[in-house]
């Protein structure tokens, strides 16, 4: 009898000290859980932190106005008389009828490249550029690190295009007939068309695409005593050789001059008319996706792949100029005064730059003016880098790096 007392006790004191183990496991668990909780909950407030300090300084960079620059450095370098400098994709094209040469921000000539002409047409396509003489036979094709060859033409050259991978479009003169040709780098012939006064008219505009693969090109024809234009697309890949002269699509515009046409990418191209600006979009067979009508004249059209600004004379208020800023799907997104008698107007991935020789204006695309001021000396050229902040100029004597403050 004793031994079973003695087992019912054992038992009891056994079921207690298994009970208040696995009161201490639950609470052990239970206080882990809590450490967790409290440990994820300090993690997301640090993240949520960060996230808000992220954001607020976002808005003060990108609201940020400066009232001042300071040169970080100098490098001299001497402008000649005679030459013309240009923004390569960010390296220094200098050009005169002698010849043509690259160099980087830092001054350091890339190449350089000898000849003779008349009336240098240049044109430039992202880091491509071409220069033709404008009535003769010669085409010089470069980049921003090389030059990449020459092109020899049998007819008088009109005008030209290129693509940013090297494919130039050569409108030659041929008394009743106007060729359009394309050509690689190194001259080699990719393919041709003929246009005709009495047929499609006679091309005031060519462009090409990104890859060179299509070719847009405004005519402008009378019809019954009416004047007209054609906005036509020519595809020279695997969709458009079947078709006759890669003619893929075409559209036509009543009593209005279109002189104006670029791409802003491979798929989306536009048109300046005298009333209106057209946009096409498609990669293979490019169709009409927008259309703003205007009654002013546009002194001036000037884009990149994200954005083409039209500007105008400003009739209201005090300053002279207006610019209307477009983006690839037609839509306007900023109508912009100022007050500067630009040189160029070079559109960065977020904001502009309106300048000349002595005056300077950025913008982003919310109309904030980041800064309005003028240059210490002469300015030719001005090149962006990767910051708002930050340029490069071109003056007589030297290569200078900026800093907005």
């Amino acid at each position: 009898m004793s031994d079973i007392r003695s087992y019912m006790k054992y038992k009891q004191q056994r079921e207690k000290q298994e009970k208040k183990e696995n009161t201490k496991t639950v609470d052990y668990r239970a206080k882990i859980r809590a450490h967790r909780r409290k440990y994820l909950i300090s993690i997301l407030s640090v993240a949520l932190v960060a996230v808000v300090v992220g954001i607020i300084l976002y808005v003060q960079i990108k609201n940020r106005i400066y009232t001042d620059y300071e040169v970080k450095s100098s490098i001299s370098r001497e402008m000649i008389n005679g030459t013309t400098v240009l923004n390569l994709d960010g390296s220094i094209l200098t050009y005169s009828k002698d010849g043509v040469n690259c160099s980087d921000s830092k001054g350091a000539v890339l190449w350089n490249q000898t000849f003779e002409m008349q009336n240098p047409l240049v044109v430039i396509h992202g880091k491509t550029a071409v220069i033709a003489d404008y009535n003769g036979r010669s085409i010089y094709v470069m980049d921003n690190q090389s030059f990449l060859g020459q092109i020899d033409t049998n007819l008088p050259i009109r005008n030209v295009a290129v693509s940013e991978n090297g494919v130039v479009a050569a409108v030659l003169d041929d008394s009743t007939v106007t060729w359009i040709y394309l050509y690689d780098s190194q001259g080699n012939e990719l393919g041709y068309f003929k246009t005709r006064m009495k047929n499609s008219g006679y091309p005031l505009s060519v462009s090409l695409s990104d890859n060179g693969q299509l070719v847009m090109v405004s005519y402008l024809y009378v019809d019954s005593g009416e004047i007209k234009s054609k906005v036509a697309f020519y595809n020279f890949g695997q969709v458009g050789k079947n078709e006759s002269d890669n003619f893929v699509s075409g559209y036509d515009y009543v009593d209005t001059i279109v002189p104006y046409g670029g791409f802003m990418n491979s798929s989306t191209a536009f048109a300046v008319a005298d009333d209106r600006i057209m946009f096409y979009s498609g990669s293979q067979i490019p169709t009409s996706s927008s259309e703003q009508l205007f009654d002013e004249e546009v002194q001036g059209v000037y884009y990149n792949s994200n954005y083409v600004g039209l500007v105008y004379l400003n009739t209201d208020g005090e300053d002279r100029y207006r610019m209307d800023i477009f983006n690839t799907s037609g839509e306007k997104v900023l109508s912009k005064k100022f007050n500067i008698d630009y040189t160029d107007i070079v559109f960065c991935e977020d904001y502009f730059v309106v300048y000349n020789e002595s005056e300077c204006l950025v913008s982003n695309m919310s109309g904030v003016e980041k800064y309005n001021g003028v240059f210490k000396d002469t300015v030719y050229a001005l090149i962006p880098t990767k910051s708002v902040a930050r340029y490069v100029l071109v003056t007589q004597d030297a290569l200078e790096t900026i800093e907005l403050k």
